[in-house]
C-alpha cells in the first residue's frame, strides 16, 4: 500500500501511520531501529528498492530524506508504504523543496521511533564528515558508501579517514567480508608460515581493494603492494608470499567462483560473489557497536599499502601476481574432473534387482553390519 500525502507536514504524516498501524495492526511496534537515508531525486527508487531487501532481516522503520529542489517555495511532499511495498517495514519517503532541503533532521525528528537506535546512510555522495553532519549527529552508526563518490577512490577514502569517528563505515568495506573470510581460514591450516609479503590486484576505482589491502597490512605486519586493473573489475586476487611458496586466492573479473592454491594442497573452487547492496548494508544493520577493524584498515589503507606503478597484466608477466588465465583454466578443469568422478560414480553404482523387497536389502545391509562389528570387537 502507497499514501501519498502531497504539500503536508510531519503532524499529518504521523497521524496517518497512528491511522494506518490501526487498520492494518501493529506495524512499527516490533521495529528494532529507524534507518535515515538521504539521498537525490535521482536515486531515490533504487535506495528504497535496496533499504527494502535488507529491512528483511532487521525490521525497521526507514525514513527517506530526498532532497528533490532547493529552488522555489519551502514545501514538504510525503509518502507512506507499508505492506509488500515496503519489504518488512514501513517506509515514509520525505521530499524536501526550496529551503526545507536544508533542515532535513528538524523534519525527521518527528518520525524517529521512541528508545530505538538510529541508523544513518548515504547511499550516493557521502558528506565531507559524516559524523558531524545534522542527520549524522543523531545516529549511532553512519554508513558512506564512497564507490558511488566521483573520481578515484582515495580523496574519498582520504577524507573519511581524516573525519572518522567510532560508528563510522562504508559498505565498501562490507563488501570484500567474503574475502576476509576465505584468507583468514586458508591462514589457518598447515603450513603455518609466516606471510613475508602481499599483492593485491584490483581495480583502480575500486576502494574495496584498498581496504582489503590496508586490513592485510595491519594483520599481517608486512609490505603490501596494492596492482591497479583496469577500472570496473573490482579484486581480481590476492597473492600470499611465504616462504614455502604463495598462497593465491583468484577470482576472475565478473566471476563468481574463485580459485584457491598453495603448495603441498589441491587446488580448489570456491564460491566468492560479488556482494549485492542490500546484503551488505543488512551486514552493517547488524552491529550498533564502532567497528575497531575497519577504522584500522581504512588509516592503514592510507599509510602502509604501496600503490604499484605496473598494470595488472606486468605484474602477472612478471610473476608478481598470480595469473587470471591460468586461474580460469585450473577451475574449468577441476570443474570438469568433478562432473567426470561424479558421472563415473553414478556408472558403478549398483542397480537394486526389481525382484529384491526393499525391507529383505535393508535386513540383509543390517546382518552385513551386524558381522563386521562382531569382526571388528573379536580383533579388538
Amino acid at each position: 500500500m502507497i499514501v501519498d500525502l502531497p504539500s503536508t507536514t510531519t503532524v499529518d504524516i504521523s497521524k496517518r501511520l497512528v491511522r494506518l498501524r490501526s487498520d492494518t495492526g501493529s506495524m512499527a511496534l516490533t521495529r528494532v531501529l529507524t534507518l535515515v537515508v538521504v539521498v537525490d531525486e535521482s536515486d531515490a527508487d533504487a535506495a528504497i528498492e535496496t533499504a527494502n531487501d535488507a529491512s528483511r532481516q532487521h525490521p525497521c522503520r526507514i525514513i527517506v530524506v530526498v532532497i528533490a529542489n532547493r529552488r522555489g517555495a519551502a514545501r514538504l511532499d510525503g509518502q507512506i508504504r507499508i505492506g509488500g511495498d515496503a519489504g518488512a517495514s514501513e517506509v515514509v519517503v520525505l521530499r524536501l523543496y526550496g529551503p526545507l532541503a536544508s533542515h532535513g533532521r528538524s523534519v525527521v525528528t518527528p518520525l524517529l521511533l521512541a528508545d530505538a537506535p538510529i541508523v544513518a546512510w548515504w547511499p550516493t555522495e557521502p558528506p565531507k564528515d559524516p559524523a558531524h553532519d545534522p542527520i549524522g549527529q543523531m545516529a549511532q552508526r553512519r554508513v558512506t558508501d564512497v564507490s558511488r563518490s566521483k573520481g578515484a577512490p582515495r580523496g574519498p577514502l582520504a577524507r573519511l579517514a581524516a573525519t572518522y569517528s567510532p560508528g563510522d563505515t562504508d559498505l565498501s568495506w562490507s563488501r570484500v567480508t567474503l574475502w576476509r573470510a576465505l584468507l583468514t581460514a586458508a591462514l589457518d591450516q598447515a603450513p603455518f608460515e609466516p606471510v613475508v609479503s602481499v599483492t593485491v590486484t584490483g581495480a583502480s576505482d575500486s576502494p574495496s581493494a584498498t581496504l582489503l589491502a590496508g586490513w592485510l597490512a595491519k594483520r599481517l605486519r608486512c609490505p603490501v603492494t596494492l596492482v591497479p586493473s583496469r577500472q570496473g573489475s573490482g579484486i581480481i586476487s590476492v597473492r600470499l608470499d611465504r616462504p614455502g611458496g604463495p598462497l593465491d586466492l583468484v577470482r576472475p573479473q565478473n566471476g563468481t567462483t574463485a580459485t584457491l592454491s598453495q603448495p603441498g594442497r589441491p587446488e580448489r573452487t570456491i564460491a566468492l560473489p560479488p556482494r549485492s547492496d542490500a546484503e551488505c548494508l543488512a551486514d552493517e544493520l547488524r552491529r550498533l557497536d564502532p567497528d575497531e577493524v575497519y577504522a584500522d584498515a581504512l588509516r592503514e589503507s592510507l599509510a602502509s599499502v604501496v600503490h604499484s606503478r605496473r598494470t595488472s597484466s606486468e605484474a602477472q608477466r612478471k610473476g608478481l601476481s598470480p595469473s587470471v588465465a591460468e586461474a580460469r583454466a585450473d577451475a574449468a578443469r577441476i570443474r570438469r574432473e568433478t562432473k567426470v568422478g561424479a558421472s563415473a560414480a553414478m556408472v558403478n553404482a549398483p542397480m537394486p534387482k526389481k525382484d529384491d523387497d526393499p525391507a529383505q536389502v535393508k535386513e540383509a545391509a543390517a546382518r552385513k553390519l551386524d558381522k563386521a562389528r562382531a569382526k571388528r570387537k573379536k580383533s579388538s
